[in-house]
């Protein structure tokens, strides 16, 4: 018994369900000249492997790195207890923030006891091939704080971060 399959169309196409190898390779070589019929030429997407990076903790404990910010090299301590990244007056004027011109109207509580912070976008936050775009964070008047803090306007923006063995691991 032979099995047909039917195609709609321009009058009805009777092809054998079973059609040999040879044949099958001719009409799909014929179909790539075929009005109306295109050869697939796309590509697949690049792939897109996990960036991470491991931070060692100093002394102290805390995980104190390099952080690209803006395109300028800040060292910054990694504070799951803040907010969002904290850029002291000196660090936002070198990641070109112009702090001087900025309004410090936000109320913040530091270390230090309360204080006045300016709210900027950070175009990115990046720690080795880790890269964050469009980061919240704060600028603190001249003087309040030394150091920049990343919090958690950066890190809750990655795909996780973890604390294993005196180490942080962050995913992107």
């Amino acid at each position: 018994m032979r099995r047909f399959l039917s195609f709609a169309g321009a009058g009805q196409v009777r092809v054998p369900s079973l059609v040999p190898s040879a044949f099958l390779a001719f009409l799909l070589t014929a179909s790539a000249g075929m009005p109306g019929i295109h050869p697939l030429t796309e590509q697949a997407p690049p792939l897109r492997l996990m960036a991470m990076t491991e931070i060692g903790s100093s002394h102290g404990g805390h995980f104190v790195t390099k952080a690209s910010i803006n395109g300028k090299d800040i060292m910054v301590l990694v504070d799951t207890g803040a907010t969002a990244v904290a850029l002291s007056y000196e660090d936002a004027e070198a990641a070109g923030l112009k702090p001087r011109g900025l309004d410090y109207g936000v109320k913040v509580m530091t270390a230090n006891g309360e204080g006045k912070a300016a709210r900027v976008k950070l175009r990115y936050v990046m720690i080795d091939n880790v890269k964050v775009r469009d980061v919240d964070g704060l600028v603190l008047q001249e003087g309040a704080m030394k150091g920049t803090l990343l919090g958690m306007s950066f890190l809750s923006k990655l795909r996780s971060f973890t604390v294993e063995d005196g180490k942080l691991l962050l995913k992107n």
